[in-house]
């Protein structure tokens, strides 16, 4: 084993037994997992009991909504003034105007904000009994309206795909979330090589290290084994996540499937037509789950699944390689973490560049920002992902084959340029280096 590969290995082993590591390769998808889950549970729960009193001035809902364990009707005929409101055990207050039929819309006053659960419920709610009681006043028949009823779906066809239904807008989207982990893990672990520098340099261990091994052979050491450890603690956890992830979605499917089979038992339909709308939407609602499911097996079948994992690797090295390099110089030229800040500016302007950039292709794929970022290699990185998802990159293969071709170019170049800057700064101590300084590095002989 070369020199090299005793410090990748060294730099590797080292992170890998700490008990940080350990530690945050297990506890992180709990936490990413956990903490999503939580934000949309809490979310959906109310602080107590939501009382809601309904002002039916046009006498169409009193009665008819539908209560749960959590939110409560209560009706009256007349208008509440606010301060009576305000001093009511009631949460909320609902207005319906006698033109209720014709315009469609009511006023929700609140003491507090209702979370959104409460909202689409409320909504759901009044829109059903308006509906039932339009075919009423029309004398249509349920079964009949049903059937006509009519929700306009939109579908995407790419000419150049003989006809095929395009979800591209949904792998953009997948495209973007693998951009944003590429993103991620270009800072985690850029940031730890650029530390790992400050401290070899600030316990003058690097001059130990530097007397059997050449300047730019710690440094590539060093940022090829933290690579190692960023792209093992990676696939650990999307392993975790994905067992995490498949539990979390058999419990939701069992806690929905068990709200339906509660609310279709609860004696709630009094009345054919109340029946015949249950049934309906019951049969509507089961056909809608079967069209998601198709959709989600569409897109799934029809993603370029080897190709994007294969070429999210290459885009998740390069990045990291090429950036990496450039934290490392900058971790070499300082003694002190606060003086880093002057020369991570530049490197943190392209990221969040590609990162925005990442966001508006996900709904134009094919602007010239986007053409032009996912070029760049200080940007392709993460918004070529975006292009690669939607297939866009592989209509374009000498577009590709460049974008590719100059982010190995240029991870070679920064690397060089920070290795210049690496050999002379790492045995540099007690001087505030500025970019004139830098610019000097780069022309040293030795």
């Amino acid at each position: 084993m070369g020199k090299i590969g005793l410090i990748i290995w060294r730099e590797f082993i080292t992170r890998v037994r700490k008990k940080s590591f350990l530690i945050m390769t297990l506890v992180g998808p709990l936490l990413l997992v956990g903490g999503i889950s939580l934000i949309v549970y809490l979310g959906m729960q109310e602080s107590g009991i939501q009382n809601i009193v309904v002002i039916d001035k046009a006498q169409v809902l009193t009665n008819k909504l539908q209560q749960s364990d959590d939110i409560k009707f209560f009706y009256e005929p007349s208008d509440m003034s606010d301060s009576v409101f305000k001093t009511s055990p009631y949460s909320a207050m609902v207005e319906v105007n006698p033109m209720i039929l014709e315009n469609n819309t009511i006023q929700v006053f609140y003491k507090d904000l209702p979370s959104q659960t409460v909202q689409n419920y409320l909504s759901t709610q009044i829109e059903k009994v308006l509906e039932k009681e339009k075919l009423r006043v029309n004398n249509v028949d349920p079964e009949v309206y049903q059937r006509i009823k009519t929700a306009l779906k939109v579908q995407l066809f790419d000419i150049d795909k003989q006809g095929k239904q395009s979800y591209d807008q949904i792998k953009a989207g997948i495209g973007f979330a693998f951009g944003y982990i590429i993103f991620f893990f270009i800072f985690m672990y850029g940031v730890q090589v650029m530390r790992g520098v400050m401290e070899e340099k600030q316990n003058r261990i690097v001059e130990v290290l530097i007397s059997s091994v050449k300047p730019f052979q710690l440094m590539m050491g060093k940022i090829i084994g933290v690579a190692m450890v960023g792209l093992t603690q990676f696939l650990l956890w999307i392993f975790i996540s994905l067992i995490l992830g498949g539990v979390g979605l058999s419990f939701a499917k069992d806690h929905i499937s068990a709200s339906a089979v509660q609310q279709a038992a609860a004696p709630q339909m009094s009345t054919q037509i109340e029946a015949q709308f249950a049934q309906s939407t019951t049969v509507q609602h089961d056909d809608d789950t079967n069209k998601q499911l198709s959709t989600i097996m569409d897109i799934w079948h029809d993603l370029p699944i080897v190709r994007i994992l294969v070429l999210f690797l290459f885009y998740f090295l390069g990045g990291y390689l090429l950036y990496s390099s450039l934290f490392a110089a900058v971790g070499s030229a300082v003694d002190a973490e606060t003086d880093t800040q002057q020369f991570m500016l530049p490197i943190t302007i392209p990221m969040i560049i590609a990162i925005s950039i990442a966001q508006t292709a996900v709904y134009n794929p094919d602007g010239p920002a986007v053409f032009w970022c996912s070029i760049i290699p200080l940007t392709s990185p993460v918004v070529m992902m975006v292009r690669i998802a939607t297939g866009n990159a592989f209509d374009h293969p000498g577009e590709l084959a460049l974008s590719m071709g100059l982010l190995i170019a240029t991870f070679i170049f920064t690397t060089w340029l920070a290795g210049r800057i690496y050999r002379t700064g790492i045995l540099m101590y007690g001087k505030k280096v500025s970019w004139k300084e830098l610019g000097k590095w780069l022309f040293y002989r030795g």
